[in-house]
């Protein structure tokens, strides 16, 4: 069954929204109080509440744009604050420094909203009023991880500010905004269901299984090893927090049709003509229906797709063809990117072929080269998205599709990764975590399926890393992994590069992109948004801005 938690009529949403408007323009420090004192007579209202918070714990402009940060996708049009930013030029006046900081904070009011009022409704089944205060601690969590996560120090609080406290209120060290993060984690956890314990009707509720694989994703983003082994565990190897599996299918996973499926730990929901998104409007093949592209994959994220017998493309014995570089590859390739001769399936099931490299096209009326060169309303590294793409979208590829925030392969992902920082790495742990998304994947060629014990650490950290970036290419978590590796002031530095498309006396024809710019002394953390410093002076500000 479709998801139907989120749903809420315009009139109750107007209410909500009035009665959670600041009266000012800090929005850090949400003030304002319900004013209807019958607001709070029964479970539904509550529910509405919280439903708003769920809806701004993240949305679909922030997934896509966020991939954008990393060296994943090439931005092409415009100057949004996310390429200002890729372009080491933001300051602190930067709009996504600004709306980040905005929506968090808008979030967490709603939290602390529901959690100061929802008492008061009377005659509430206390066992469902645990299970929401849970959900709404959750979220709170959440933002506060996020904002840490961005600027390191953060305002943190857990109650409604009054105006005058907003004003005064420093930032807490980031030491301890995790701390208060993984805390409300482990006193929310018993309260929550398992992902099968949720009938329809709550399907992509928080559960007890989000809130162990979202608390391993903080000690990841910490390189705290032992406690992401220990909390992975605690998912891989019991079902006491519920009971999650890979997806038989890595294309299909992302599919409507398959939503909720045994791999999705985390998402945030959508309802088509209810709430959709339409970020692939802009992103897709124009050929296929779309406006125009705003970004792209880059060359560098296809190079890092192996060959189907486990070699990098670098590696001489690989049997890679650049004039034929898409052949032979990992399969996870064609679910995620579109390149030349890509055999796009249309919402009616039957295939278009998208021709990108330029005169390549056969003398049909339907038929158009994709690439027209940088600054046009075509791809600008001869790459399209396919990842989300959602088949049954409506009008402007206006989308009802779920967008998953944790999966179950990151689990994976996370485990291994961890236990070859301890040096524990072995062939059991191996074959449950790399072998079982290769062999998901598609890959059969046991030299790419077989433990080496021959691979020291390092060299078993770079095929894990690049595990994780073909894997989870384009949802949203490239940038944090690169931040917390120390890469991206290598990665994140210079010129991209898009197809071999390009000057042949440049870069050996591949495209040669807009420059990128990342300062190690400054760009690991976000500056505090110039409008926040002007409402308190006491927030400071982080290095070099």
């Amino acid at each position: 069954m479709k998801k139907i938690f989120l749903k809420y009529s315009a009139g109750i949403a107007s209410v909500i929204l009035i009665l959670l408007s600041s009266c000012n323009e800090l929005d850090l420090a949400p003030t304002n109080k319900f004013t209807e004192a019958n607001y709070w007579t029964s479970t539904e209202k509550a529910n509405m509440v919280l439903n708003m918070a769920y809806s701004q714990m993240y949305n679909a402009n922030y997934f896509f744009k966020t991939e954008a940060l990393s060296d994943n996708i090439f931005e092409g049009r415009g100057s949004s604050p996310e390429k200002v930013i890729s372009s080491g030029q933001a300051d602190a006046s930067n709009l996504r420094f600004q709306n980040e900081w905005k929506d968090c904070y808008s979030g967490i009011k709603t939290c602390h909203t529901f959690l100061e009022n929802v008492d008061r409704v009377e005659n509430m089944d206390e066992t469902l009023k645990a299970r929401m205060i849970a959900e709404a601690r959750f979220i709170r969590a959440y933002l506060f991880f996020r904002l840490t996560t961005w600027y390191g120090d953060v305002p943190l609080f857990d109650h409604d500010l009054l105006l005058q406290e907003s004003k005064e209120i420093a930032r807490t060290p980031q030491t301890e905004v995790l701390a208060f993060v993984r805390g409300e984690l482990d006193a929310i956890m018993d309260a929550l269901p398992t992902n099968e314990e949720y009938g329809d009707p709550d399907l992509g509720r928080i559960t007890s299984g989000a809130v162990l694989a979202f608390k391993a994703r903080t000690y990841l983003y910490s390189n705290d090893w032992e406690n992401v082994v220990s909390t992975c565990e605690k998912l891989i190897n019991s079902d006491q927090y519920g009971s999650y599996s890979l997806y038989p299918s890595y294309e299909e996973i992302f599919l409507p049709g398959n939503e909720f499926n045994n791999e999705v730990v985390l998402d945030v929901n959508y309802v088509p003509s209810v709430r959709t998104w339409g970020e692939y409007f802009d992103l897709a093949p124009l050929s296929v229906g779309a406006r125009v592209n705003q970004m792209s994959p880059t060359q560098e994220l296809v190079d890092d797709y192996l060959m189907m017998n486990g070699r990098p493309i670098s590696d001489s014995n690989s049997g890679y063809n650049e004039n034929d570089p898409y052949k032979n590859r990992d399969p996870r390739l064609s679910g995620t990117v579109v390149y030349h001769g890509f055999p796009w399936k249309l919402p009616d099931g039957s295939l278009q072929t998208i021709y990108i490299r330029p005169g390549s096209a056969p003398d049909e009326s339907a038929a158009v080269d994709e690439y027209k060169g940088q600054g046009t309303n075509s791809t600008s590294t001869g790459y399209y998205m396919r990842k989300y793409y959602d088949p049954t979208s409506l009008v402007g590829m206006a989308s009802g599709l779920n967008l998953i925030l944790i999966r179950y392969a990151d689990v994976l992902l996370m485990y291994a990764e961890a236990k070859n920082e301890l040096g524990q790495m072995n062939e059991g742990i191996w074959d449950m975590t790399i072998k079982a998304l290769r062999e998901r994947a598609g890959f059969t060629d046991t030299s790419a399926l077989a433990y080496d014990s021959s691979k020291n650490k390092s060299e078993l950290q770079s095929i894990i890393r690049q595990e994780r970036r073909v894997e989870l290419a384009l949802e949203g978590l490239r940038i944090f992994d690169i931040r917390r590796w120390r890469t991206a002031e290598v990665v994140l530095n210079g010129n991209p590069h898009g197809a071999k498309y390009g000057d042949p006396s440049m870069d050996n024809g591949y495209i040669r992109l807009d420059k990128r710019s990342f300062n190690s002394e400054r760009d690991y953390l976000w500056a505090v948004p110039q409008s926040q410093k002007d409402l308190n002076p006491n927030l400071g500000q982080n290095p070099g801005y």
